[in-house]
């Protein structure tokens, strides 16, 4: 009598144990769409030089490779960890930033370098600081302690023999909200301050500032890739072929828009991915080298973790190589670089 009391509720488990398994099969989702396409997250910020990323998605780059784009959008600074939360499959970033974060187990792997340039350090015209050796014995204001624009202030200054070390620096970096970057360098609590575009342009053009270092022209840096495309470890590993796919998109648009900067910051701001005056933001474009390399890519990670190596931000005992192979992959069917005759939108811009 009471086993047959309790069937009905067995029978009621089964159910809902079924219904459990059926619910976590559509949370996890279909990385296919009905047309055969793979949905892909895709990490963006409302930076400038992100165009081939905002644009390979608007004109057909990706779509054209079998992708369906969901754009989701993460501060520059949380990149990381929406890697590590498995909530985007891919994106684009300032190596330098994702270097001590790779040597301590982040999950990805870049796949090609975008452009040159982006970052600068600047002082008031009436400073008197002119060049590297005059931030001697000054206050550099940046936005954060560990990004980028952090990274080549210090790499700046070591290659001009000026200490950081905290115990004996030479210099001292102060931490601002970009917002406040210029109010204390014209206030005078900083004396010059490393930041990346759009805003470090936006700033020299409105305090007449004087630029000095320009990653896209200074000597020390104009031929290193400082931004570059990256995806997921789990997406190389399970879908190696998207990986490829979404590699080759984004080089197409970056050779796009090298030979159509007006145009790509007219999209930009059409799209609503950034803000501001398309005129002043095509020559900012126009600054950078959007000449696209797999190789360049892997050759700045080799150059900045050795430079970062010995200024003590990465573990003394890097190699540089090895980091470079251990978070880095090459696709056989991915050229290093795409001429402008291979990029031709598959949308009318």
């Amino acid at each position: 009598m009471q086993c047959n009391l309790l069937k009905p509720f067995r029978w009621l488990a089964v159910q809902v144990c079924l219904l459990c398994c059926l619910l976590i099969v559509t949370a996890c989702g279909d990385e296919t769409q009905d047309d055969g396409k793979f949905h892909l997250r895709i990490a963006y910020s409302p930076s400038l030089c992100q165009a081939p990323l905002h644009l390979a998605v608007e004109l057909g780059f990706l779509e054209e490779e079998g992708i369906i784009a969901e754009n989701v959008q993460v501060d520059a600074a949380h990149v990381q960890e929406a890697v590590g939360a498995n909530q985007v499959d891919v994106g684009f970033g300032l190596i330098g930033k994702f270097l001590q974060p790779l040597q301590n187990g982040l999950q990805i792997k870049f796949t090609a370098g975008i452009h040159t340039g982006c970052i600068k350090i600047f002082a008031l015209p009436n400073s008197g600081i002119r060049e590297i050796k005059d931030l001697k014995g000054k206050r550099i204001g940046v936005p954060g302690l560990a990004g980028a624009e952090t990274l080549i202030a210090k790499r700046a200054l070591f290659m001009n023999d000026i200490k950081i070390d905290p115990r004996n620096a030479e210099v001292e970096f102060v931490v601002f909200s970009r917002n406040e970057l210029g109010q204390a360098l014209q206030n005078g609590i900083v004396d010059a301050v490393s930041l990346s575009d759009p805003a470090a342009a936006q700033m020299i053009e409105s305090y007449d500032a004087v630029t000095i270092v320009d990653t896209a022209k200074s000597p020390e840096f104009a031929s290193e890739y400082c931004c570059a495309i990256f995806v997921s470890k789990l997406l190389a590993e399970k879908h190696p072929e998207i990986a490829a796919a979404f590699t080759r998109a984004i080089l197409k648009a970056s050779a796009w828009v090298a030979e159509h900067p007006e145009e790509a910051a007219k999209l930009q701001i059409k799209y609503k991915y950034v803000a501001g005056n398309p005129e002043f933001n095509a020559s900012i474009l126009k600054s950078y080298n959007y000449k696209p390399s797999v190789k360049g890519g892997y050759d700045a990670i080799v150059v900045s973790s050795g430079q970062l190596r010995d200024l003590g931000v990465l573990d003394k005992s890097t190699d540089p190589e090895k980091l470079a192979k251990d978070s880095y992959i090459f696709f056989d069917n991915v050229k290093d670089t795409y001429s402008p005759e291979e990029s031709v939108p598959p949308k009318k811009p």
